[in-house]
């Protein structure tokens, strides 16, 4: 199993044994690629999802600190924080896998927080709008966290054609319907 994502296409594929298994529009970060703590970008590269956190939690829970604050997210509660950055239903908290690009020192992927999470519904996704992370709808990220396992690999990548070798890129950019 193996998920890629592609900051081009803004989305998430979860493949096995070169099939696309599904896909999922996602948005990563509006400042771009970097691996660098601070830079509010998403990092590229080989990872790996470190922690599943979340497990049973229902959709629209709210997370902070990677623990269920008990709220659910509904547009009363947004109004009422309008500056939190929301992470909501399920983490897939992701470490980086090469030493010295985003793992380790100032570009360490999991001393940033980097995680696949919910977003509210409202926030679009299919374009850049996080702060680093890779954002998902809540039902799409529920899904997914049912499929992986902890050490699950995630590929991030700048554009689709990267993942050519490992699966089709035809066949990821036909899947993003």
């Amino acid at each position: 199993m193996l998920l890629i994502v592609a900051l081009d296409a803004q989305r998430l594929w979860c493949v096995d044994d070169g099939v696309v298994l599904a896909s999922y529009p996602v948005s990563t970060a509006a400042r771009g690629a970097g691996q660098r703590r601070g830079s509010l970008q998403t990092p590229l590269g080989w990872h790996r999802i470190r922690a599943k956190i979340g497990a049973g939690a229902p959709l629209g829970a709210v997370f902070v600190g990677r623990r269920p604050t008990g709220e659910i997210w509904v547009p009363e509660l947004a109004a009422a924080h309008p500056d939190r950055d929301w992470i909501l239903t399920r983490i897939l908290w992701l470490c980086g896998e090469e030493r010295g690009f985003n793992r380790l020192g100032e570009v360490d992927t999991m001393r940033r927080y980097i995680y696949i999470h919910g977003t509210p519904d409202p926030v679009p996704l299919g374009v850049p709008g996080s702060h680093g992370c890779i954002r998902m709808r809540n039902a799409d990220v529920a899904e997914l966290f049912e499929r992986v396992t902890a050490g699950t690999k995630v590929w991030i990548v700048a554009r689709a054609q990267e993942a050519e070798g490992v699966v089709s890129a035809r066949s990821l950019l036909e899947e993003r319907g």
